[in-house]
């Protein structure tokens, strides 16, 4: 990566980040923003990034610097593409791992060709709700917070648009795809209606996001790397 100086990030840079497991997309932020900061004693420097990506889920995190921050609406609108891993026969109130399972399914009368006839089901304009661990905010309130503390909280469906929705593999009931969706689209809760649909269950056991528009995390940087050519 080219050395930059402190006025390259003030005028706006856009960070192809590779964001690792258990990090936050706010804690990416607020780290290459202290990093920054620091390098260059700056007192302050804006920092965002375009589009959320679970603590679970790894992959491409756009970051954008300084005056670039104004395009991070733009980024966000773009075409996302996944790939992730669900498993049938057991659901969990997050719809992944962060918490634990508590219903389970039978999988006797799910078979390789019913996974690949369901997904059709799950191709173009579909209605989705959000998962109730969210980042989404209800009177000034996360969805999860109202998760956490054990407080119903209603939830309205809005309409997302899968562009594509392929099977990878499948084996033992545990399921691998790829998917490639619209802006606002929850592929945690894509794997909860898929199991549903199946007439079983299902939650989300991995999850990483390779592309942005034409964005690839294959040109993306680890945190450290990145760090590294500040010094």
């Amino acid at each position: 990566m080219e050395k930059k100086n402190a006025q390259d990030y003030l005028d706006g840079q856009v960070l192809l980040i590779d964001k690792p497991l258990l990090w936050t997309s706010f804690q990416v932020v607020n780290k290459l923003r202290w990093q920054l900061r620091q390098t260059f004693n700056l007192k302050k420097i804006k920092v965002g990034h375009a589009g959320t990506l679970d603590p679970l889920a790894t992959g491409l995190l756009i970051i954008c610097t300084g005056k670039m921050t104004k395009q991070i609406n733009t980024f966000q609108e773009q075409i996302k593409t996944y790939t992730g891993t669900l498993k049938l026969g057991s659901t969990t109130p997050s719809y992944d791992l962060e918490t634990e399972i508590d219903q389970r399914f039978t999988t006797d009368h799910i078979t390789n060709n019913v996974i690949h006839e369901t997904i059709n089901e799950f191709r173009g304009e579909i209605d989705q709700f959000p998962p109730v661990f969210s980042a989404l905010k209800k009177e000034g309130k996360r969805f999860y917070e109202f998760a956490r503390a054990g407080e119903k909280v209603e939830i309205s469906s809005r309409k997302v648009t899968i562009h594509n929705f392929e099977i990878l593999n499948i084996k033992n009931k545990t399921v691998n795809f790829s998917v490639t969706c619209s802006k606002g689209t929850y592929i945690r809760s894509l794997a909860h209606d898929f199991g549903k649909a199946l007439k079983s269950g299902a939650h989300l056991t991995g999850l990483r996001r390779t592309k942005i528009g034409s964005f690839s995390v294959e040109n993306a940087t680890s945190i450290e790397d990145f760090i590294s050519t500040l010094s």
